[in-house]
């Protein structure tokens, strides 16, 4: 009998310790709105003195405004797949954080193709997740030296000029295999992007490749005229631009029907953009946008 009450007690504290989507109605009743940014990734969620700041930040306090509410940031440590991200903070939930999901998630590539990918047995591997609300597009970069490399306006120049990269990253893996791997021996990896910026600023490479935004973000800070943004194209590279868009439980599509008017507002208006400036970030429309202008 005790060990039956044991194991009763034990069911009884798991169920209370499952996440728990929360309803419209009930975020509204709440006056807080949970909102989930990867932690550490400038130029869009990271901390400065203990106080968050980042596009994706701002972003998120703008919405929580808007809807009359608080917001109180959920931090994301990047799984190994976006899988996993959605998994523990939209819809199950992390056994190391028992009963706290997010109401919505920020920075999720905006790909209907994923959105509706089907698995094995013709289901949507993602139908407890509703992919929304396209708010910037992304795309790869190289920033250059131009005092040791004038010019970017083919990639053929690293054949003969260091660059940075970082490790396991899309322009490692291109850059150490594209042109018949001829670039391999002047790719550099590093940790970070930063790390590979940083070598970049003391001599040890002429160019680096990263997202636009976390090199937009990075020349904005170091405040080098010598440091610009190059021009040329990624052959090859399958895809050098998407969109940036957000993410809420399937059940929450109210939610999502609210942001997604308050961001078309925000993006149609121009305020977007100026988010986006005060880190000196580019913005750019997102293709649903691009379309329409």
């Amino acid at each position: 009998m005790r060990l039956v009450a044991l194991l009763c007690s034990l069911l009884l504290v798991i169920g209370q310790a499952q996440a728990r989507v929360r309803a419209h109605e009930d975020i509204l009743a709440s006056g807080v709105l949970k909102v989930a940014v990867y932690k550490d990734f400038p130029p869009y969620s990271f901390e400065t003195d203990g106080k968050p700041r980042g596009v994706d930040v701002d972003l998120a306090q703008r919405l929580a405004d808007e809807l009359g509410l608080k917001v109180e940031l959920l931090w994301v440590t990047p799984g190994e797949k976006l899988e996993d991200d959605l998994r523990n903070f939209i819809w199950k939930g992390h056994y190391m954080r028992p009963g706290v999901l997010a109401d919505l998630m920020l920075r999720i590539p905006y790909d209907r193709e994923y959105a509706n990918r089907l698995n094995d047995v013709g289901e949507v591997e993602q139908d407890q997740v509703h992919m929304f609300g396209p708010y910037q597009r992304e795309r790869w970069q190289v920033v250059h030296e131009r005092k040791r490399l004038p010019k970017v306006d083919t990639i053929g120049v690293f054949q003969y000029h260091k660059i940075g990269v970082e490790l396991d990253s899309v322009p490692s893996f291109y850059l150490t295999s594209v042109l018949a791997g001829r670039l391999r021996a002047n790719t550099e990896h590093y940790a970070s992007i930063g790390a590979a910026f940083d070598a970049m600023r003391a001599g040890k490479v002429d160019a680096v490749m990263a997202m636009r935004g976390e090199l937009d973000w990075l020349v904005h800070q170091a405040k080098d005229a010598n440091l610009l943004k190059a021009d040329n194209t990624y052959p090859t590279l399958g895809q050098p631009y998407w969109d940036i868009g957000m993410a809420v439980h399937e059940s929450n599509r109210q939610l999502a029907n609210s942001v997604d008017g308050l961001l078309e507002d925000m993006i149609r208006s121009g305020e977007m953009a100026k988010i986006y400036a005060r880190y000196g970030v580019y913005y750019e429309l997102p293709g649903l946008y691009q379309d329409v202008e």
